[in-house]
């Protein structure tokens, strides 16, 4: 049974939270980021849902702590902030998945299971989509006897994206997780390899990349 944090400051929602999922995964809770972070050093989980607005230290700010510390464990935020601007900010701080109050905790539950889904395929270095394998072993993508070889960064980059299929990475996030965060190369970088993989990729009808205007890239798999 998987392990979920919940990090929560309002007693109530925590309660309310904890009696819908627990029969279905092992919950543990948190007041607020601070006290998160003490706990993740004692007590290893799957994944973290967490709120925006705590005292000590918010949900964004929990998030970005992490992703500075190399920890990579799927983060949803719940929130009643609904704008675009709040939406973007935690998609650039690094959260996984982003879902507003009042909560639909059926909607929650596929929400978990799809990242958790996601963070497996991280560890099994693997990703199938119908057909089409990625190996991140080889940096090859195949359909059945057809077998691409790409560079070392064009693969991780396609691998990201499919790894979180519709989740918008900005070309920021994507420079740093892909790059580094000291690395001299610019968003430019990013345009020009998602430019590559769509001229590689185009007889691949199994997923597609979308630029989100102003924002940065998605991987959407067609059925």
């Amino acid at each position: 049974m998987a392990t979920i944090l919940l990090v929560e400051d309002e007693a109530s929602m925590r309660l309310l939270t904890c009696a819908k999922l627990k029969h279905q995964f092992t919950i543990i809770c948190a007041k607020d980021g601070v006290e998160a972070l003490e706990l993740l050093e004692r007590q290893p989980v799957d994944l973290i849902i967490a709120d925006v607005m705590m005292p000590r230290m918010d949900g964004y700010t929990l998030v970005q702590t992490l992703r500075d510390q190399g920890n990579g464990i799927p983060v949803l935020l719940l929130t009643a902030k609904q704008s675009f601007e709040d939406k973007r900010r935690g998609f650039s701080s690094g959260v996984d998945d982003y879902m507003t109050k009042p909560v639909n905790y059926e909607e929650l539950t596929w929400r978990i299971n799809a990242l958790l889904r996601r963070a497996h395929i991280a560890s099994e270095r693997r990703i199938v989509i119908g057909p089409v394998v990625l190996d991140s072993n080889t940096y090859t993508v195949s359909r059945g006897e057809q077998v691409l070889e790409l560079p070392k960064k064009e693969f991780e980059l396609l691998y990201k994206l499919l790894s979180y299929p519709g989740q918008i990475f900005t070309r920021n996030q994507l420079l740093d997780d892909i790059w580094g965060f000291d690395s001299e190369s610019g968003e430019d970088t990013v345009k020009t390899h998602i430019s590559r993989l769509r001229n590689k990729l185009r007889a691949i009808e199994e997923f597609r990349i979308i630029t989100i205007k102003g924002l940065g890239y998605k991987a959407e798999v067609l059925e």
